[in-house]
């Protein structure tokens, strides 16, 4: 596998879903107060349901997806710190789009928590709009979409 090359993720990735994902949200516990839920997803049971896609060799990002009726829903996009500014995060936003059109949904929704800043500057250039601020519990979350065409 290239370091270019996105791929469905195996049992034996987990571990490293796990790293590059604690790694990817850490930064984020002391800002929101709270653990980001990504961190307390199954791994294991999303990469055996086919939901995990990952980059890399040793993994440096990866995308959980899941498939609706309407949209694919973009649960998670994690890309570890010492990848940061190398272009991993808008390859595996761009396979998402591919993969959605794969699908024949005409759009992909996520959400981010409102105290993640940085999210909120990132997703509108990827064509990304906001649908709503809501509530959820105890997350305060930005709902996106966007439409495929």
């Amino acid at each position: 596998m290239t370091s270019e090359e996105i791929r469905p993720a195996t049992d034996a990735d987990v571990p490293a879903v796990k790293d590059v994902t604690d790694a990817a949200y850490t930064p984020y516990i002391e800002r929101i107060g709270l653990v980001p839920v990504p961190m307390e997803a199954d791994h294991a049971a999303d990469v055996a349901a086919g939901k995990v896609f990952v980059t890399g060799d040793p993994v440096i990002g990866l995308v959980v997806i899941e498939a609706y009726a309407d949209h694919l829903y973009l649960d998670s996009i994690a890309v570890h710190p010492d990848a940061h500014g190398t272009g991993v995060g808008r390859r595996l936003l761009h396979f998402v789009d591919a993969r959605a059109r794969a699908l024949g949904l005409p759009e992909v929704r996520l959400l981010t928590n409102a105290k993640m800043w940085e999210n909120q500057k990132i997703y509108p250039k990827y064509g990304y709009e906001v649908v709503e601020r809501r509530v959820d519990g105890r997350y305060d979350r930005i709902h996106y979409r966007k439409r495929l065409t």
